[in-house]
């Protein structure tokens, strides 16, 4: 589809056409989609239109969002009527759109007027409609304290893995090739743990929940958890922080000894994260572990006193079927963790399988609303209710990625890195801090560097660098 605009909005103009399939470069029937924006005094004038199906809206020109959201409703209604087709998230871009729902929810409005509103404003379907305000609502007692300054989360990243996914983009390292690394990348980040504690005590902040992720943080040995955890045991109250959550990550990184150092030191959360149980699958993504190895850790975790326990799974991999879905889902709910989070797969840039592409057979949009229905109908009917969500760039299906628990079982952690309404100090390489200011609906951010090599030379500059964490 050819399109002409005369405005700044071709960001969210190709947006809209991909959800749909189409590109910018691309051509069909010869014809022209003519979209306009024409500002006149305090009224903007916004069209769109494809041969006699045509839209217009007129708003506030005063306001650049109102004047944006109108422009992406008459692209997407025309490109709707043309091809017949509607998205489940309407014209939405962000990665947070319960956010949307948490700004009315303060406000004050009734849930059917905050329907209306989202629907009006970015053409939301009614299914997705129903999840976001269930989220919204069930999310709300987590974040009466928003607008407490004195607590804040600690994130620490530990970026290496066995080895890396097929789909992986994060700043991970895989083990084989950056191994060597490990033991002085600690000592950097013992080091960074050093000045934050100090940060954090002249400014009289308190910590109350942390999260160690990655990577996959059970690369580290018993003795490396006991010297990492001791420390932030000797800085923080462990025993009284509301979540401590490890990423405990593959089997094949998860033994008896580890799991009783985190046991050891109140680690209220782990996580096992299959992503898939399917041994041709898990072979596919580059996993080096079995579904049987999964069954045996769990069970094995369920000897140590965790709260809780969370199975990441992402459905669309390559080469599943719904009825390789229904098999994985089936599989979790019988082992039945208290967290379930189901991902839709997103190709992303720097991935494995983004240079990839051509030698997988991908899972089309409708097979995956299939595979997403049914794993929200067999969570909830087993017990479980969804608390969090967020979208990605990229996704397969234009759709999400939900967190299910069992009821009382939600992870704060989860919610206030999603929602943006708490600030989170995050140490380590690619680690990125995050200061909110919710009485001013912003948040600024605070990025390390990403590679193990640089973090490790310019550790001096890092701390530095985050010493600025209470002064933006």
């Amino acid at each position: 589809m050819k399109v002409k605009m005369n405005h700044e909005y071709a960001y969210d103009v190709q947006h809209l056409l991909k959800i749909f399939g189409l590109e910018l470069e691309r051509v069909e029937d010869s014809e022209e989609l003519l979209n306009t924006v024409t500002i006149e005094g305090e009224i903007a004038f916004v069209s769109a239109r494809i041969g006699e199906t045509r839209f217009d809206e007129q708003v506030d020109a005063t306001s650049k969002r109102s004047v944006k959201r109108a422009n992406s409703r008459v692209v997407y209604d025309v490109i709707s009527t043309v091809l017949g087709k509607t998205s489940p998230y309407g014209t939405l871009v962000g990665v947070r759109p319960v956010k949307l729902v948490h700004e009315m929810l303060d406000q004050g409005f009734e849930e059917d007027v905050i329907r209306q509103k989202l629907y009006d404003n970015h053409r939301i379907s009614s299914e997705k409609l129903d999840l976001l305000i269930e989220i919204g609502k069930r999310e709300q007692p987590f974040l009466i304290d928003k607008f407490d300054d004195k607590n804040l989360s600690l994130y620490i990243c530990i970026p290496f893995c066995p080895t890396r996914c097929l789909y992986c983009s994060f700043p991970s390292n895989d083990l084989r090739q950056k191994g060597k690394l490990v033991d002085a990348y600690l000592t950097c980040l013992h080091k960074e743990i050093d000045a934050a504690y100090e940060l954090i005590k002249k400014h009289d902040k308190l910590v109350d929940c942390i999260y160690i992720g990655g990577g996959t943080p059970s690369i580290l040995s018993a003795e490396q958890f006991e010297e990492l955890i001791g420390k932030l045991n000797n800085y923080f109250n462990l025993p009284n922080l509301k979540e401590f959550t490890v990423e405990a990550g593959r089997p094949d990184t998860i033994t008896e000894d580890k799991l009783a150092v985190l046991e050891k030191y109140h680690v209220s959360r782990i996580c096992i994260n299959p992503q898939s149980m399917n041994g041709k699958t898990l072979q596919l993504i580059g996993r080096d572990h079995t579904v049987e190895a999964i069954d045996e850790t769990y069970k094995l975790s369920r000897n140590y006193a965790f709260d809780s326990i969370n199975m990441d799974l992402i459905l669309g991999l390559p080469d599943e079927d719904l009825e390789d879905v229904k098999a994985t889902i089936d599989h979790i709910v019988a082992l039945n963790p208290e967290n379930v989070t189901i991902h839709t797969l997103a190709v992303k840039t720097s991935s494995r399988l983004k240079e990839m592409l051509d030698k997988y057979k991908m899972t089309q949009s409708d097979l995956v609303e299939e595979m997403l229905k049914y794993s929200e109908t067999k969570l909830r009917a087993c017990g479980y209710v969804p608390y969090y969500m967020y979208r990605q760039k990229n996704m397969v299906g234009n759709f999400e990625n939900v967190g299910y628990c069992k009821e009382g079982k939600e992870s704060l952690y989860n919610i206030r890195i999603i929602e943006e309404q708490h600030s989170i100090l995050a140490l380590g390489a690619g680690a990125v801090s995050k200061r909110c200011f919710p009485d001013e609906d912003r948040f600024e951010r605070i990025a390390n560097v990403k590679g193990i090599e640089d973090y490790i030379s310019r550790i001096d500059d890092v701390i530095k660098k985050s010493a600025t964490f209470f002064k933006i």
